[in-house]
């Protein structure tokens, strides 16, 4: 893992469209968060960041575990496609709850995934997602850090605070540190990997797969 973001993210490039900048806005709103209530938030405090993302209720019989890189465009595909879904029908009801974790392959994609987490808590997934859909702007290694702060604009973090979040070497580093675990001890080696209460499926494979594998988890449960 690079941790030396500032030495590796150079010179400008790509301007993230109005259309992606849209999406932004409307992805914050659908969170509830509206550029007053996020605007001079600034960055969030390292146990915050450094804390368990988590979405669904923590007594949900299924716990669903993403291995994802916000620079995999397959991670991308399952959370556009197929995250929805599973949302609708396992989360939002109570049957299921997802716990992210990064696996950052790569210094535009650390850079993002501490990005998201500098934002808090409350904003994680609505900057996870925006960073998703804006993921051929920002990762394309030109002006990454110009990029990452016109999403972090929409997420309430200046461009300093997103300056300060990419400095912050121990955030880094403990996400670089969490990644070698997960390949060492959990034998991560792409992403996404998935473990649904304990069974690993690999890839952004289609809704029904992942049904059936939760389905099974349920009755197991019961």
């Amino acid at each position: 893992m690079q941790f030396y973001i500032h030495q590796h993210l150079v010179s400008g490039g790509v301007i993230l469209s109005k259309k992606i900048l849209g999406i932004a806005f409307a992805i914050f709103l659908g969170f509830g968060l509206t550029l007053g209530q996020t605007a001079n938030a600034g960055v969030a405090s390292l146990e915050d960041a450094l804390s368990e993302k988590t979405m669904g209720k923590k007594d949900a019989p299924v716990t669903i575990i993403e291995y994802a890189s916000l620079g995999c465009s397959h991670c991308a595909a399952f959370h556009r496609e197929t995250l929805p879904q599973i949302k609708k029908d396992y989360i939002d009801t109570g049957k299921a709850r997802l716990i992210f974790k990064d696996m950052p392959f790569g210094t535009p994609a650390l850079a993002a995934a501490a990005l998201a987490r500098c934002g808090g808590t409350k904003k994680f997934f609505g900057f996870v997602e925006v960073l998703f859909r804006s993921q051929r702007q920002w990762s394309s290694g030109r002006n990454v850090i110009g990029e990452l702060s016109k999403v972090g604009r929409f997420g309430g973090l200046s461009a300093q605070d997103v300056q300060t979040c990419l400095k912050n070497q121990t955030l880094l580093k403990t996400l670089g540190q969490r990644a070698d675990e997960a390949v060492k001890k959990h034998e991560v080696r792409s992403t996404p990997t998935f473990f649904i209460n304990g069974t690993k499926v690999e890839g952004a494979q289609p809704f029904e797969n992942f049904k059936k594998v939760i389905d099974e988890a349920l009755a197991k449960a019961k």
